[in-house]
């Protein structure tokens, strides 16, 4: 019991001092970072970039970043977070008016991480500069998100486990769908 209240007080601190530490330029960035990220907007157009200009190798990224994307956004956002039910971080702890503009869904997990690091961990091997350029916006989502008291940190810790996990299945489904087809 000691440790899941040690872990939940440190969940509280790193929340408190996300909100409150980031500077208010760049807390500008990181919003602006999110906005293009909401609704997939920033991945869609990533993906449409990389089916455009990257060939074959592009559109297999693009695809298999949506799917992980999709798949994630269900886990997170149609499962985990009706199971979980948390609250959001109390609107006191957050010291600035971003905390105004969050959703009343539950905290817990980060879809928009989830989301973010799906896309970013299924593009990253079939166009590794791909990956590494939407590495930078879902790094910034992941913050934001903390920062903008729309979660804790263990909430976007636990997107970013969904999204890994997503991404995982996203590349090797054809291959598992394959093997049960031919077996």
């Amino acid at each position: 019991m000691e440790a899941v209240t040690a872990f939940f007080e440190a969940d509280r601190r790193l929340t408190r001092q996300t909100a409150s530490r980031v500077p208010p330029g760049a807390a500008k960035v990181l919003s602006a970072v999110e906005e293009c990220a909401e609704n997939s907007k920033l991945w869609c157009g990533a993906a449409a970039l990389m089916a455009v200009s990257g060939g074959w190798r592009g559109r297999r990224a693009a695809v298999t970043g949506l799917t992980a994307l999709a798949v994630a956004q269900l886990v997170s956002n149609a499962l985990c977070k009706r199971l979980a039910d948390r609250p959001r971080p109390p609107k006191e702890w957050i010291p600035h008016d971003e905390v105004e503009d969050r959703p009343d869904s539950s905290s817990f997990p980060s879809g928009h991480t989830a989301a973010a690091v799906a896309f970013t961990a299924a593009v990253a091997p079939a166009a590794p500069l791909a990956g590494a350029l939407c590495a930078v916006p879902a790094g910034m989502v992941a913050v934001e998100r903390v920062q903008s008291g729309a979660h804790y940190p263990s909430d976007v810790a636990a997107g970013a486990v969904i999204g890994l996990a997503c991404a995982w299945l996203a590349r090797r489904a054809p291959r598992l769908l394959r093997k049960a087809w031919l077996s």
